[in-house]
């Protein structure tokens, strides 16, 4: 038995490969169409309490998007493509420079889904255990051999700096998030990292980008050059992360199949051992151009304009 027992870890390892394409990070929520300059912030979150209370005098709401169409990622010992992926959030700076971030209400981040190759048929078969031989006569059918990996946010970003963004090697936004893997026999509840113990990404700009740009533009998105609306583009730019740490796998087979993720990805992974880069990311940044000049509704005039770009 244990001879039997250790073929099947052997071919769950050699197999666990394709979990290497979970980095493709999770499916996108449905957002609103909005019309030209305010196209890239289709998921602010205008409406939370936090950005309506910014009144422009000492608190000012921003709208920041970043979108990434590929990279690749490492965690532990591999290393994988990265779907396309989209950030947004919204950011009150306080006197002083202090900022809070806001998540819209399905996270701070989503992205494209991945399927991992092979599914479970390439995590446990063939196998002459006779529990695992009867999962494997059942993987013919295609949805429940099917494995999808997701990236999902957890909790709420922190530490956003906009001069980050200008420059090189500086953390833009602290960003905590989870791994969850989906198969009817993984079950339910199978993750890398959660919201008690995140992966904790800090991207920053490995090169500057390649073209920065201001856009004054109507409440409505319509490009205006007195619009009392501004936007910078950071356009571009290479962003990675080598600081963050991946924790082990959790309830994955009812806690039967942890093992398996993290003897063949080498988890827990310290920090040092990991990296992700994301190519050409497009950043934006928007707010009133003198949310002074309309304290103490600069928040929800914000809101107001947001809607208004709406089709």
């Amino acid at each position: 038995m244990r001879s039997a027992s250790n073929r099947v870890r052997v071919g769950l390892l050699a197999s666990f490969t394709a979990l290497a394409a979970f980095a493709s990070m999770g499916s996108a929520t449905a957002a609103t169409t909005l019309n030209g300059n305010w196209a890239p912030f289709n998921r602010c979150p205008v409406d939370a309490a936090a950005m309506l209370a910014a009144d422009g005098a000492t608190d000012t709401a921003t709208c920041v998007s970043s979108h990434s169409a590929s990279g690749t990622i490492k965690l532990g010992n591999s290393v994988v493509p990265v779907g396309a992926s989209d950030l947004q959030i919204g950011v009150i700076t306080h006197p002083g420079g202090g900022t809070t971030v806001v998540s819209p209400p399905e996270g701070a981040l989503v992205a494209d889904s991945a399927q991992i190759p092979g599914g479970l048929l390439g995590l446990m078969c063939p196998s002459d255990i006779p529990v695992i031989t009867n999962i494997c006569n059942q993987l013919t059918d295609a949805k429940l051999n099917r494995v999808t990996a997701t990236i999902e946010s957890v909790n709420n970003p922190s530490s956003f700096s906009l001069v980050a963004g200008f420059s090189v090697g500086k953390p833009i936004v602290t960003l905590p998030v989870r791994i969850h893997l989906e198969n009817s026999f993984l079950g339910d509840s199978c993750y890398i990292g959660s919201a008690s113990d995140p992966i904790l990404l800090n991207p920053a700009n490995l090169t500057r980008p390649t073209s920065v740009s201001t856009q004054r533009f109507a409440g409505d998105g319509t490009t205006d050059s007195t619009g009392p609306m501004g936007r910078i583009s950071l356009l571009g730019a290479t962003q990675s992360d080598t600081t963050y740490a991946v924790p082990g796998a959790t309830g994955c087979g009812l806690g039967l199949l942890n093992w398996a993720v993290n003897l063949k990805t080498d988890l827990p992974s310290a920090s040092g051992n990991n990296y992700v880069n994301l190519d050409n990311a497009q950043t934006y940044v928007a707010t009133i151009n003198s949310p002074g000049s309309v304290a103490p509704d600069a928040g929800k005039l914000l809101s107001q304009y947001w809607h208004s770009a709406a089709q």
